[in-house]
C-alpha cells in the first residue's frame, strides 16, 4: 500500500487526489495540509484518518484541534507543520498541490529526505528550479509532474531514453477570452474571467489561464523539468483541450498524449507511476470529435505569456519577480481593485523595477517575493 501526504488537500488538485484514493482504496493518506478551510479538512481527517494535519493559520489550527479531539491525529500549523509533513518517515510520495512559493521549502525538505515528489506547484520550479532539479538529481529523487501538460510531455518521453528532443509543443486552451482583441478586454469582470471553457480549477489558476500567465509559468516549469532550452518550447493554442502536449524528436516524429480534460488522469499517473490503473469517468470518443485545431498565441492581447519568456531569458530572480507580481495582481483583481488588463501591466512594471540577483538562494527568493509585494503595495 502506497503512503502519501498532500500539501493543499482542500484545493482542486488535493480534493481530486483524494477522489483517486477513495476509488482505489490501496493508498494510505498519512498527512494532510491546507490553508484555512477547517470544515473541509475536518471532513477529510475523519474519512482518511491521517496521523498529522496542518493548517497554515494558527487560529484555524486551534479550532481544528478542538473539532478532532476525539481522533488520534496531531495538529500543527504554519511552515513548521508543512516541514514536519515533508520529512515524515512513513511518507513515500509527497503531493505538492499548495499554491504559491510556500511549496519551496517543504519540497526541498522532502527531496533531502528521499521522498518522491508529485509536483502540482508550478511556483516551486519557476522560482527555484535551479535549486530543486540539481538537488533531486543528487538525491536520486523522482519529480513526477501532475500538471496535465507536463504529465503529457512526461508520458510522451516514456520509452525514448537517449533520443534527443527537438521541440516541446505545450498546448493551451486559450482560456475564456480566446479570439478577443485587447479592446474587448477593457470591461472584463471577475465573473467573466472565472468562466473557463474546459477545466474546473481554483480561482487563481483560472484567472492565470484567462491572462495566459499560467502558460507562461508552465513554459518556465517545462524548461526545468525536461532540461531543454527556452527556444525548444513552443506554445500552441488548442481550444478543444484534447491533446495535452506533444514532443517532437530530432527525426521529426511527434508523440502526443490525448485524453479528456480530467485532472484525475495526470494525478493518478503520478501516484501509480509507472503503472496505469483503471480510472472512472468519460473517455475520448473519436467519432464525436469534429476537429482538433491549433492557433498561434496572441501575444499582443495576452502579453503575460511573452513576459514569461522574457523573465526566463533574464533568469536569476526575475522569474520570481514575475510570479510574485502575478500572485499579487491576481489577488487585487479578484478583490476588484485593478482591472483585468492591469495584471500583465503590473507584472511588467515589477520586472522593470526589481533589483537583479543572478543566482538566488532560497532566502533571496523569498526576499525578492517580499520586495515585489512591497513595491506593489506602495503603488496600488
Amino acid at each position: 500500500m502506497k503512503k502519501i501526504a498532500i500539501l493543499g488537500s482542500t484545493g482542486s488538485i488535493g480534493t481530486q487526489t483524494l477522489e483517486i484514493v477513495r476509488e482505489h482504496k490501496d493508498i494510505q493518506v498519512t498527512a494532510l495540509a491546507a490553508g484555512s478551510n477547517v470544515i473541509l479538512l475536518e471532513q477529510q481527517i475523519r474519512e482518511f484518518q491521517p496521523r498529522l494535519a496542518v493548517l497554515w493559520e494558527e487560529q484555524a489550527a486551534k479550532d481544528l484541534q478542538v473539532r478532532v479531539r476525539d481522533l488520534d491525529v496531531k495538529i500543527l500549523f504554519g511552515m513548521e507543520g508543512l516541514l514536519a509533513i515533508a520529512v515524515m518517515p512513513e511518507v513515500e510520495i509527497l503531493v505538492t498541490a499548495i499554491v504559491g512559493m510556500l511549496g519551496i521549502r517543504p519540497t526541498i525538505a522532502a527531496i533531502e529526505a528521499g521522498k518522491t515528489i508529485a509536483l502540482a506547484n508550478k511556483e516551486t520550479l519557476v522560482t527555484a528550479g535551479h535549486i530543486i532539479m540539481p538537488l533531486a538529481k543528487e538525491k536520486d529523487v523522482p519529480i513526477l509532474p501532475v500538471d496535465s501538460e507536463h504529465s503529457a510531455i512526461f508520458q510522451s518521453l516514456n520509452g525514448e531514453k537517449g533520443n534527443s528532443i527537438h521541440k516541446i509543443l505545450l498546448t493551451a486552451s486559450g482560456g475564456p477570452f480566446r479570439g478577443k482583441r485587447r479592446e474587448d478586454l477593457l470591461q472584463i469582470r471577475v465573473e467573466d474571467a472565472l468562466q473557463h471553457p474546459n477545466w474546473s480549477m481554483g480561482k487563481k489558476i483560472t484567472i492565470d489561464s484567462a491572462t495566459m500567465v499560467n502558460k507562461g509559468l508552465e513554459v518556465m516549469e517545462a524548461k526545468w523539468l525536461f532540461d531543454v532550452e527556452l527556444e525548444q518550447i513552443q506554445v500552441l493554442v488548442h481550444p478543444q483541450s484534447i491533446i495535452h502536449s506533444m514532443v517532437e524528436y530530432e527525426d521529426g516524429a511527434v508523440l502526443a498524449q490525448l485524453g479528456t480534460p480530467d485532472m484525475r488522469l495526470p494525478i493518478q499517473y503520478a501516484l501509480y507511476y509507472p503503472c496505469r490503473r483503471s480510472l472512472s469517468g468519460k473517455r475520448l470518443d473519436f467519432f464525436q470529435l469534429a476537429s482538433l485545431t491549433f492557433e498561434k498565441p496572441d501575444l499582443d492581447t495576452f502579453p503575460g505569456l511573452g513576459l514569461a519568456f522574457q523573465a526566463m531569458k533574464q533568469g536569476g530572480n526575475i522569474p520570481t519577480v514575475y510570479n510574485a507580481a502575478n500572485e499579487k495582481a491576481v489577488a487585487l483583481f479578484l478583490e476588484k481593485k485593478i482591472s483585468f488588463l492591469e495584471i500583465p501591466e503590473l507584472i511588467q512594471f515589477c520586472m522593470e523595477q526589481s533589483a537583479f540577483v543572478k543566482q538566488p538562494d532560497v532566502a533571496q527568493i523569498l526576499e525578492t517575493e517580499a520586495a515585489v509585494y512591497d513595491l506593489i503595495e506602495s503603488r496600488w
